[in-house]
């Protein structure tokens, strides 16, 4: 069962540019398992979530995947960035107020009797913001999955941009030592101003949270969660939409 937070009233800040030329941008992650859901529910939360990027896991890899993932980023008044099938799963969805400098599908090192992992990276401007922007879905296995989450690291410092943020599924928790990792490196967005939700996993038994976005230093946190009492996002679109949670953040990005 999907329990509501306790503060119904309080909603994230809404996209916008401010006098100063930051930029306040909304980022959402979400894990969509292939789209092998109710892809309805699924655009219906992720539209009712106005983000300006998504941050997907799963995205459909195989026979016309990129024709589904333009679907889906249609149906959410969206366009494809970049990612799916190319990057191994992690994919970037964005809306028209992205200006895009560049893209990059990263392949990750095999583990044999592993799944092939992947980034989805891009550069993107909103004004005059320039922002790295990096989705990730790290491997089952601990040892792997520690690896990349260094590799995440040194990727995001290697995009040559003041600002950057990622976020996907970690298959880890807050206390592992891979979250920690990246936590380290980053401002987990939750801990840091944290809003609506915290467990992402699993819609119909909330209970751990092994999905989130991350910040580098200097951006500003407005708040981050599971958009459980989000305006246009039910309970029943979550449950039925993927066997994940959403997680999203409004971050204030500075010029």
């Amino acid at each position: 069962m999907i329990v509501m937070s306790t503060d119904p009233t309080r909603t994230l800040p809404n996209s916008r540019t401010e006098p100063d030329g930051s930029a306040v941008v909304r980022v959402l992650s979400y894990n969509i398992r292939s789209m092998r859901d109710d892809t309805d529910a699924l655009a219906r939360v992720i539209a009712a979530c106005a983000p300006d990027l998504v941050l997907v896991q799963e995205a459909p890899r195989f026979f016309r995947w990129r024709k589904k993932l333009t679907r889906l980023a249609r149906a959410s008044d969206l366009v494809l960035l970049s990612g799916g099938g190319t990057a191994a799963g992690p994919a970037l969805l964005c809306s028209l107020r992205a200006t895009v400098e560049r893209t990059e599908d990263v392949l990750l090192p095999l583990t044999p009797g592993q799944h092939r992992r992947g980034f989805a990276t891009a550069v993107v401007r909103f004004g005059g913001v320039r922002l790295g922007v990096l989705s990730c879905h790290l491997s089952l296995q601990s040892e792997e999955r520690y690896a990349q989450g260094g590799m995440l690291l040194d990727r995001l410092a290697a995009m040559g941009v003041p600002h950057a943020v990622a976020g996907g599924d970690l298959n880890d928790r807050p206390d592992g030592r891979t979250f920690r990792r990246v936590a380290a490196g980053l401002q987990d967005c939750w801990a840091t101003a944290p809003w609506g939700g915290e467990y992402t996993s699993t819609p119909a038994d909330p209970h751990q949270r092994i999905d989130g976005i991350f910040a580098t230093e200097g951006i500003q946190v407005l708040g981050c969660g599971v958009p459980l009492d989000h305006p246009g996002v039910t309970a029943d679109d979550l449950r039925a939409a993927t066997d994940h949670l959403p997680v999203l953040a409004a971050l204030r990005v500075p010029a």
